[in-house]
């Protein structure tokens, strides 16, 4: 077989005579795909045939679900479109969840899913499922191939709207259709330059920053997606402005800038939160300010509530939604903030640097001092069962890692408990590096999304963190890693807990247990035996060795499963304004209150 890397990808021009296959897959040419996630299946299989002679990689995975993760992780990291596909009916529906994930992320990720032939629907055939309602929510926009003569079409129109609309879209293709023949042309991509936005926004978010006293920015997602981190950067350093990070996006300002606060939201840095409190003016930059990403934490609501909001946004829909802005900038994030710094050089400047610098250094060094002496959780349930444990407190475990990360890794995030808590540890220099699950925080998002990073970035590191819960949900795709040799090194938290759930439980219900509790294999065991490597610790002092030698083995083509044995304490719940004390109306449950 030809090796797909040698192929020479020049994709046809002018009218062509073709097959619906072959407009296909020169239209995924056209638009630069390189790499495809999915599981075979029957009815794509005419158009998977012609994808080695196109130089298009198909990656098979485990799961479908996996492979739209993968999809995503490979968008995030590279910018370019990520695209799963599997088979009609069963297949297709594994991807919603992972879709969902990606729409909240705002990835492209382009889902391309085969349907029942086109003489069957409706008949209750084998597989059949409507595969365009499921997806109505989660998707920017959805092609239905009516035609054969439209495919190019529609296939290109569906690529092209993922990146216009910054969200998933979903190909719908009958699967006769890809059979027969017909002339069509290959369109090329669609692809628009995103100004700054309107001059008059413009001159007033500058006018809003020069006569700000405090001025704090928020650096976003769309910061990272805009390739804006160095025009955020200048622009701080012209106002002097301190920044935050927007929640789950720790690579949108470098950690080792002097005005670098941290992350805002949940279990994020005490020092951005005090900081941002005295602001009189917020830019934020890139952030729609998802309300899980401004929530009080710490004990405290941090948000300036009197503060002027400058919100920037390419997304239209977002401005205003969250928080009540002063002004609103409908244009893209590096594009705004070069032209908000040109219209502010040169003038007089409000702020108070001295005032600025003494608040900042003050506030980072204390939470620097209190995250490093902050061994253990502080409730009482959690301070007990820690109490003669052999196994590693997870914080103390996860400043270790933090240590041990090598400068060039990317690190994704389950959802949980403890890897909630890493968001107070997790720190990056360089954009596209962190990968959380955002708000549809889904379990069994972290392991996958990494592979597809490591297919978009062979060169970096790639560190998943996940829970033993999660965990369960996605080991499976080590099988990818180990079939397809695309190497990752997983850190497992095993606690024998579904944490972020127990918390609640600790809480608001008495400690009484129900379905929290895991009953673990060795996980470490079960990777050896699908052949990657494993590696249980229980001791701090080992987690950075272990962690040093995983990514050194994964520069040698190896999967590593860190397993990371851990007490059963736990962080703060997600929302302590998500769930009150319950009162009970019925005697029978009275003794359960």
């Amino acid at each position: 077989m030809t090796d797909i890397a040698e192929v020479k990808r020049i994709p046809v021009a002018g009218k062509q005579r073709m097959t619906p296959s072959e407009a296909l897959v020169e239209t995924l040419v056209a638009q630069g795909v390189q790499n495809v996630f999915g599981i075979v299946g029957s009815a794509y299989m005419d158009a998977l045939d012609l994808f080695p002679a196109a130089g298009i990689r198909f990656v098979p995975t485990v799961h479908e679900q996996g492979s739209a993760h993968m999809a995503d992780g490979y968008y995030r990291v590279t910018g370019k479109h990520g695209v799963c596909i599997g088979q009609n009916g069963p297949g297709i529906t594994n991807f919603v969840t992972a879709i969902a994930a990606a729409y909240w992320a705002h990835s492209a990720v382009v889902a391309i899913t085969p349907e029942t032939g086109s003489l069957s629907i409706g008949l209750g055939g084998f597989q059949e499922t409507d595969q365009l309602p499921i997806f109505s929510k989660i998707t920017k926009y959805q092609a239905h191939v009516n035609n054969q003569a439209r495919i190019a079409e529609l296939t290109a129109r569906a690529f092209d709207r993922a990146i216009l609309e910054m969200g998933p879209t979903q190909l719908n293709i009958p699967r006769d259709f890809l059979y027969g023949e017909l002339e069509c042309e290959i369109p090329q991509p669609i692809r628009v330059e995103r100004g700054p936005g309107g001059s008059a926004s413009l001159d007033a978010a500058a006018d809003a920053l020069a006569g700000a006293k405090f001025p704090v920015i928020i650096s976003g997602g769309g910061v990272i997606a805009a390739n804006g981190v160095d025009a955020c950067v200048a622009l701080a350093e012209l106002l002097d402005a301190p920044v935050c990070n927007s929640y789950l996006h720790n690579d949108s300002f470098p950690a080792n800038h002097r005005l670098w606060c941290g992350p805002l939201g949940y279990h994020g840095s005490k020092a951005a939160m005090k900081i941002i409190a005295r602001a009189d003016v917020v830019l934020a930059l890139g952030s729609r300010l998802g309300p899980f990403g401004v929530l009080p934490q710490y004990g405290f609501d941090y948000w300036p509530a009197g503060a002027k909001l400058v919100q920037v946004d390419a997304d239209a829909k977002v401005l205003g939604l969250v928080k009540k802005t002063s002004v609103t900038v409908n244009g893209d994030a590096r594009e705004a903030a070069q032209a908000i710094a040109a219209r502010l050089k040169g003038r007089t400047l409000a702020r108070n640097k001295a005032e600025i610098e003494k608040v900042v250094q003050q506030e980072k060094q204390a939470w620097a001092a209190e995250v490093a002496g902050w061994d253990h959780e502080k409730d009482p349930w959690s301070l007990e069962v820690a109490k003669g444990s052999a196994y590693m407190h997870p914080r103390m475990m996860l400043r270790e890692l933090e240590k041990a990360m090598p400068e060039d890794a990317m690190v994704s995030t389950d959802i949980g408990n403890i890897c909630q808590v890493a968001n107070s540890y997790l720190r990056f220099n360089r954009p596209r590096s962190m990968f959380g699950a955002m708000m549809f925080g889904n379990c069994g998002y972290a392991f996958p999304t990494m592979i597809g990073c490591k297919v978009g970035a062979p060169g970096r590191t790639a560190v998943a963190y996940v829970g033993d819960g999660a965990w369960g949900m996605s080991f499976g795709e080590i099988l990818t890693c180990v079939r397809e040799k695309i190497p990752v090194t997983a850190v497992v938290f095993n606690n024998e807990q579904w944490g972020a759930e127990k918390k609640n439980h600790v809480d608001f219900y008495s400690n009484r247990f129900l379905g929290v509790n895991l009953e673990n294999p060795s996980f470490a065991g079960i990777a050896r035996a699908m052949g990657a490597e494993g590696v249980v610790v229980d001791k701090v002092s080992n987690v950075g060795e272990a962690l040093r030698a995983a990514c050194k083995a994964q520069k040698e083509g190896k999967t590593t499963i860190v397993e990371m044995m851990c007490t059963k304490e736990l962080g703060d719940p997600f929302r302590r304004d998500a769930l009150k004390v319950p009162r009970r109306l019925l005697a029978k449950y009275k003794s359960y209150e």
